[in-house]
């Protein structure tokens, strides 16, 4: 059973330097890509499990594209959802794990930027975020993942988020 560990501030460092090295890397071979930095490490402060995040946004006519660039970067991401709007990748050959996230603009999926956005203007719901957080911590991944899900959802339903 895999099992969940956060901490603060231990990784923001290294968490920026590979968001700038991977992106820089993403923008120069899909020019046309819209590259977010998401996820807990993108939000200062924040309880982290010491991965980095990012989402890659596409048209929908640059998709099949940006999959093949991906592919040949990072290796997909087995354990997650893979449709004709979106892809995720996962990699531990980095200085810290990173997740990346291909999103068609506009989807289902393209909802990771909106996330950091609404956590990062209300710290209200960081807070909350935080908490749950702390409540799985050592706990299993699965049901921290599927806290985390329920958490996401009541975001969804959050004067910040219906606004963006």
């Amino acid at each position: 059973m895999e099992t969940v560990s956060f901490a603060r501030n231990k990784y923001n460092d290294q968490a920026t330097e590979l968001f700038w090295q991977e992106s820089k890397k993403l923008k120069e071979l899909l020019a046309h890509a819209d590259i977010h930095h998401v996820g807990s490490s993108a939000i200062p402060g924040t309880l982290t499990k010491g991965d980095v995040d990012i989402q890659v946004r596409v048209k929908q006519e640059d998709f099949d594209e940006a999959v093949r660039v991906l592919e040949s970067l990072y290796p997909a991401d087995e354990k997650g959802e893979q449709t004709a709007s979106f892809r995720s990748f996962y990699t531990k050959e980095t200085i810290l794990p990173l997740g990346v996230q291909l999103t068609v603009c506009h989807t289902k999926h393209d909802v990771f930027h909106k996330f950091r956005d609404v956590l990062l203007i209300n710290e209200g719901y960081r807070d909350q975020y935080d908490e749950l957080k702390a409540s799985y911590e050592g706990r299993d991944m699965k049901s921290y993942r599927e806290a985390q899900h329920h958490f996401f959802d009541q975001l969804k339903k959050t004067p910040e988020y219906r606004s963006m």
